[in-house]
């Protein structure tokens, strides 16, 4: 049997236990292991639960009941805590649940890492040291103390944006796009592709400034930056092209131009894949040992708890999982 994915609950305040609930109370996840805490599962409107050992322990829960591993050291009574805030306890529980699904995962227990969202106020009110998903898999994944390399892509079925920097302010972000940075981007991007099956993947590499830079009358990143790391990623055989203005060269790809774009900053890359819909994004974390895909929104405080939360960028991403596990075979 397959081994299951492992879905995290997210933050306990917020709406990635209405969704993680949702999704199994539809049938849109089964074959999934929840890790996470029973009773905030409950509150959320999960109905019955089976609390589990491990995840080949699947096979004995009772149908319609959601199974939940429970993972050590939980902090207590969070199923108490107010809807939307802000709180340690919820931080420091999300940031608990995602590495118990990592030691999981990369023990060979389960097949691959679903996350609910978190709050990146909360984990830091813990005292977790990581601004978000993606820096902490990364920590979690290191062997020998050394990072894979990883970055993050948003997708949907229009658009899959890969970006060089993620959560840094803006003018730090500015700074770490470097030409190594670039092309370690286009390396990553044309390996996971390869991965999921499509073996010479087109990438369009959007520019830093505006124009591209307008030939350096607006900078001139792209003349001494990106477009050396484009043409050293081309002598690798990576088809890769640019750079191209931010402004137009989604729009490009949207139309087919393109299979891929990497975007040199979070909100250069993130913006025209929200703006088409989150309810069908899916955040993926590539570079990574295993598969980990999320939802691509947030823990929507203003409606958490009101039963209005849509699951539908979870199942998203539930579905991405499981064909990116099969188009590697597994």
């Amino acid at each position: 049997m397959n081994t299951p994915l492992l879905i995290t609950m997210g933050d306990a305040a917020g709406v990635g236990p209405e969704i993680v609930a949702a999704a199994f109370r539809r049938g849109e996840a089964d074959g999934c292991v929840v890790v996470g805490d029973p009773a905030v599962l409950r509150r959320a409107g999960a109905g019955m639960v089976a609390v589990i050992d491990s995840p080949a322990d699947l096979a004995e829960v009772p149908p319609g009941c959601l199974p939940v591993l429970v993972p050590p050291a939980l902090p207590e009574g969070l199923a108490a805590l107010p809807w939307g805030r802000v709180d340690a306890r919820a931080g420091a529980a999300a940031a608990a649940c995602i590495e118990e699904a990592v030691r999981r995962v990369r023990a060979g227990e389960a097949s691959a890492l679903v996350t609910a969202p978190i709050h990146k106020e909360a984990l830091a009110a813990a005292g977790v040291p990581f601004p978000g998903h993606t820096e902490m898999l990364q920590a979690l994944a290191a062997d020998g103390g050394e990072l894979p390399p990883v970055r993050m892509m948003l997708a949907n079925e229009e658009l899959r944006v890969v970006l060089v920097t993620i959560h840094v302010a803006l003018r730090q972000a500015i700074e770490l796009v470097t030409h190594d940075a670039v092309l370690r981007t286009l390396r990553i991007a044309h390996a996971a592709a390869a991965a999921w099956g499509q073996r010479a993947p087109r990438i369009a590499v959007a520019g830093l400034n505006p124009h591209a830079g307008e030939g350096g009358l607006f900078g001139r990143e792209e003349i001494e930056i990106i477009a050396p790391a484009i043409e050293a990623a081309r002598a690798e055989g990576i088809d890769a092209q640019g750079p191209f203005p931010p402004d137009t060269v989604f729009m490009r790809a949207r139309r087919g131009a393109f299979d891929l774009v990497v975007a040199m900053t979070h909100d250069h890359g993130l913006i025209p894949v929200k703006y088409l819909g989150v309810e069908h994004g899916v955040n993926v974390t590539l570079g990574l040992p295993f598969v980990r895909t999320s939802p691509d929104h947030g823990t929507a405080f203003d409606i958490a708890g009101q039963g209005r939360a849509d699951p539908a960028s979870l199942v998203a991403a539930i579905r991405w999982a499981r064909a990116a596990l099969a188009a590697r075979g597994g």
